[in-house]
């Protein structure tokens, strides 16, 4: 599917770099607000640089991911995505 993640990059802390599988590119930001409950593991920085993509989403150890077509639509439209 066009929203397929092909690629993420960790490129500061807190923030990836994606592209889809149709070439569109962007960043995700995470606000270290985001970071509760099932993603306060992101919070170390060791965890949050293997992020990886598996089947098309963005995924950490321990079954973290992103929905990547809701990725895809804000990135789409605004060029990055902020969880907040």
């Amino acid at each position: 599917m066009k929203w397929d993640v092909i690629e993420v990059k960790a490129v500061a802390p807190l923030a990836l770099g994606v592209q889809f599988a149709d070439g569109t590119e962007g960043k995700v930001q995470f606000e270290a607000s985001h970071l509760t409950g099932v993603f306060a593991a992101l919070k170390d920085p060791i965890v949050f640089q293997q992020a990886h993509v598996d089947g098309g989403a963005v995924t950490w150890p321990g079954d973290l991911d992103l929905a990547p077509d809701a990725m895809y639509q804000a990135i789409k439209s605004q060029g990055e995505w902020v969880l907040r």
